[in-house]
C-alpha cells in the first residue's frame, strides 16, 4: 500500500488554517480531534473493508477541498488537494488488489468509530482557509495521515497475536511512512509569508 509521493464557499474555507483563531494547520502542534478508539475487527475482510472505506472517504474529502479552493481561485492549493485525492484513491485500489476484490469492495460490517463520525484520515473543513498556501495544505494532510497511523497503532495495541495484528502492524508502518513522505514534502515547500491571510479585496457574500 506504499506510494510515492461542504460547507459553503463563504464559511467552509474561511478559518481554520489561520495563524490566529480556529484550528491550526501546523500538524506538529497537535490535532484538536479526539474521541472513541477503534473497535477490534472480527476478521481480515472486516478490517480491510474498513481500511478501504477509510481511504475512499479521505479521497472524496480531498476532492471536496480541491473544489472549494478552486471556487476561491486558489488553484495551486486546489491542485495539491487533487493530488492528495489521487494518492488516497491509489491506496484504496492497492487494498482491493491486496484482497483480490475484483468487484466493488465489500461494505464494512460495522463501520469504525473514531474521533467522531468521520474516519481518521478524513480532513476537517475547519482546517481550511481560502487563502491557505501549499504549506498549510500539506500540514492538513500530515494531520490526517498521523490520525490514521494512531488508528492502526491502537488496533495493534488491542489485537491478540495473529494475522489481524500482523496486518494492523503493517498498516501502521505504511501510515507512518506516509507521514515521513509528507514531512519531506513539507521540507521542500516554502513556508507562508507573514500576512498570508490578509485579503485586500475580500469576497463578498450575499443571501
Amino acid at each position: 500500500m506504499s506510494t510515492d509521493p461542504h460547507h459553503d464557499a463563504g464559511n467552509g474555507a474561511s478559518g481554520g488554517a489561520q495563524g490566529g483563531g480556529g484550528h491550526t494547520a501546523d500538524a506538529r502542534s497537535g490535532d484538536t480531534r479526539s474521541g472513541d478508539a477503534p473497535r477490534m475487527f472480527a476478521s481480515m475482510d472486516d478490517m480491510m473493508a474498513n481500511a478501504y472505506a477509510l481511504e475512499a472517504e479521505a479521497a472524496e474529502r480531498y476532492a471536496e477541498f480541491a473544489d472549494l479552493m478552486e471556487a476561491h481561485n486558489n488553484r495551486e492549493v486546489a491542485e495539491l488537494f487533487r493530488k492528495m485525492a489521487r494518492i488516497e484513491n491509489l491506496h484504496a485500489q492497492q487494498i482491493r488488489e491486496r484482497m483480490g476484490w475484483t468487484d466493488a469492495a465489500p461494505a464494512p460490517r460495522v463501520p469504525w468509530r473514531w474521533e467522531g463520525m468521520e474516519g481518521p484520515e478524513t480532513g476537517d473543513h475547519a482546517d481550511l482557509h481560502y487563502l491557505m498556501t501549499p504549506h498549510h495544505a500539506l500540514q492538513v494532510a500530515r494531520m490526517n495521515e498521523e490520525r490514521a497511523r494512531r488508528f492502526y497503532a491502537e488496533l495493534v495495541r488491542r489485537a491478540p497475536e495473529g494475522a489481524l495484528r500482523d496486518a494492523a502492524v503493517e498498516m501502521e508502518e505504511e501510515e507512518a511512512e506516509h507521514v515521513r513522505l509528507i514531512d519531506a514534502w513539507i521540507a521542500r515547500t516554502p513556508a507562508p509569508e507573514e500576512g498570508w491571510d490578509v485579503d485586500l479585496d475580500p469576497p463578498n457574500y450575499t443571501d
